[in-house]
């Protein structure tokens, strides 16, 4: 049974830095994709980042690349989102995604972890 488990989410002031952090389990190797998406209250899921088996990263809001990292260490089964400069605007539930490949529409994604908040507020 894959488990996708986030951690690393909390209260931030403007301008801060979070790191988020999934873990996977269940996965029987090491051939799938995974990432972050992230839902604003009132707002539809958005897609951040992904990372694809072979290490290709793709980021899905130009405007957050600049800000927002991903990285991906198989030896842990863990994927990691730097976040640096964060707004108000960016506070939501941020969700880890994991499937066979990495998908825009969160509709395709087969796993989901329970979420983390981050909140940006001074």
């Amino acid at each position: 049974q894959v488990q996708l488990v986030e951690s690393g989410g909390g209260l931030v002031q403007p301008g801060g830095s979070l790191r988020l952090s999934c873990a996977a389990s269940g996965f029987t190797s090491d051939y799938y994709a995974i990432g972050w998406f992230r839902q604003a209250p009132g707002k539809e899921r958005e897609g951040i980042s992904c990372a694809s088996s072979d290490g290709d990263i793709t980021y899905y809001v130009p405007s957050l690349k600049g800000r927002f990292t991903l990285s991906r260490d198989n030896s842990k089964n863990t994927v990691y989102l730097q976040m640096n400069g964060l707004k108000p605007e960016d506070t939501a539930v941020y969700y880890c995604v994991a499937d066979s490949r990495c998908w825009v529409s969160p509709g395709e994604y087969d796993y989901w972890g329970q979420g983390t908040q981050v909140t940006v507020s001074s």
